[in-house]
């Protein structure tokens, strides 16, 4: 681990320069993905990925290069094309960063579990087959594919100032799905489809609840089937964990990014409804709204020490009691809008910059149990498993599909429907929420492939969210 910090310190300190300020990002990825479908192993994805991001800062202008070449040779190539973009850029900067705040740390971050070996190919394959003949034969379930995705990153980060910044981490992704067709009609279940990746290692597995659910996501394929449409109507909506994740991401996370908000992503990811004015001042929800950026969830997707700007992470409330207080904006953008934000300043890879990125992005537990959520609703849907969505491009209007619903009447779980569906306009939706789970129904989740950025950056996201009801929403089903 970090076998490479001796070599890049040599060939750092060797590298001549005219920038006031320079720095190093170092970035080695190595991944894998198995899957089995329908008792058949297929072949294992495996990747490599491993290179170098150098950024100057000269006469208050930042540019970068990346390289692919780690030798002495490459990395001073690399730092001089950075310069000669900073001098081109040099009458046109919208900037000056003469000033601007640089990482002295000198900090190793580890995953969980990261020093303890992952279980090998052969036995992760016996345990998918193993879930995967779990599934009955029954005539109807005409596919289903049990999965598991592992990716370690290692990054090296070094600049003039002093710093040393190593953060290690292991991402692991169980996934399960069946789907069940009856000539007219298909259904698909999911284990929270993409959503159960946490930092971790073997624990990972256990935690998902993957083992031994081959079955029940069979069965409830099957329900579905069977199941009528959902009713369309305004109703009290409980959206389990697995849907709020999504929720959250995008009505919340994407229209609070700072770089969205100033009108970076306009061209291709949008904008927001959200404006810099609205910091301090916006009552985003009703008052059981907490939101927190929090990067000290241990085996959450984006918990880490240091963003790979060197800015330090911590806890942060961006909304409280409702009111919308800080964006998710790094250091770059805090100096640009004059606004307070946190440690978020992502990059995909060694050849991206890093920029304004959803990070672990929460709700805080409340304080009902699931039967006491379920019993104070009198005429309701439960909805889990996001299985589509639409939003447009300020953040604002949107759709959601899920994979299940049950309906709830009377403060009691009735039947099973499917294709439930709601809409709603973020602006308004949050004032509808009623009430939050506690820490029972709290559970800690995260999606791999959250793009944004010109070029394109896809970037893992954690979301850890409790059970919420919202009353009086806009619901509906598929075709009849």
């Amino acid at each position: 681990m970090f076998d490479a910090t001796a070599t890049l310190q040599q060939r750092f300190a060797a590298l001549r320069t005219q920038a006031q300020f320079h720095s190093l990002r170092h970035v080695r990825q190595a991944s894998q993905h198995l899957a089995v479908r329908k008792n058949i192993a297929e072949p294992p994805a495996l990747s490599h990925d491993e290179g170098v991001m150098l950024t100057v800062r000269l006469n208050g202008v930042e540019a970068y290069a990346a390289t692919g070449d780690l030798s002495q040779a490459g990395l001073q190539r690399a730092l001089e094309h950075a310069e000669a973009l900073a001098r081109a850029a040099s009458g046109h900067a919208l900037l000056d960063l003469s000033e601007h705040t640089v990482a002295e740390a000198r900090f190793d971050y580890l995953s969980p579990q990261l020093e303890t070996p992952f279980p090998a190919l052969g036995e992760c394959y016996q345990l998918l087959h193993g879930e995967s003949a779990a599934v009955p034969r029954d005539g109807r379930l005409v596919n289903w594919q049990v999965s598991l995705g592992v990716s370690t990153v290692e990054q090296i980060y070094l600049n003039s100032a002093g710093a040393q910044i190593r953060q290690a981490q292991r991402f692991v992704f169980p996934g399960l799905s069946v789907t069940a067709y009856d000539g007219n009609d298909s259904q698909t279940r999911s284990l929270g489809r993409e959503n159960f990746g946490q930092q971790g290692g073997a624990d990972v597995i256990s935690r998902c609840g993957i083992v031994g659910a081959g079955a029940h996501v069979a069965d409830q394929a099957l329900q579905l089937l069977l199941a009528p449409n959902t009713p369309t109507g305004t109703y009290d909506l409980l959206l389990t964990p697995d849907q709020m994740m999504l929720q959250i991401h995008e009505s919340i996370g994407h229209p609070l990014e700072l770089d969205r908000i100033l009108g970076d992503e306009r061209n291709y990811a949008g904008t927001s409804f959200v404006k810099a004015s609205d910091f301090g001042h916006l009552q985003y929800g009703s008052k059981l709204l907490n939101i927190t950026f929090d990067p000290e969830i241990r085996e959450e997707l984006a918990s880490y020490a240091y963003d790979d700007d060197g800015s330090p992470a911590h806890k942060a409330f961006l909304i409280r009691d409702g009111l919308l207080l800080r964006p998710l904006g790094g250091a770059l953008s805090q100096q640009r809008s004059g606004l307070a934000g946190v440690a978020n300043s992502r990059a995909c890879s060694w050849n991206r910059a890093p920029i304004d990125r959803m990070a672990n992005l929460n709700i805080e537990p409340g304080d009902q149990p699931m039967a006491q959520l379920i019993a104070g609703i009198e005429r309701g849907v439960l909805m889990s498993t996001n299985r589509s969505w639409s939003i447009d491009d300020a953040r604002n209007k949107f759709q959601f599909g899920c994979e299940w619903g049950q309906l709830i009447e009377d403060g009691e779980l009735k039947g099973v429907v499917k294709n439930p569906n709601y809409r709603g306009i973020s602006a308004q939706f949050w004032s509808n929420l009623s009430a939050v789970g506690d820490a029972s129904t709290f559970q800690v989740l995260g999606t791999p492939n959250c793009g944004k950025g010109e070029p394109n950056q896809v970037v893992r996201v954690g979301h850890a969210s409790p059970a919420c009801v919202f009353s009086q929403i806009d619901v509906f089903g598929g075709q009849a």
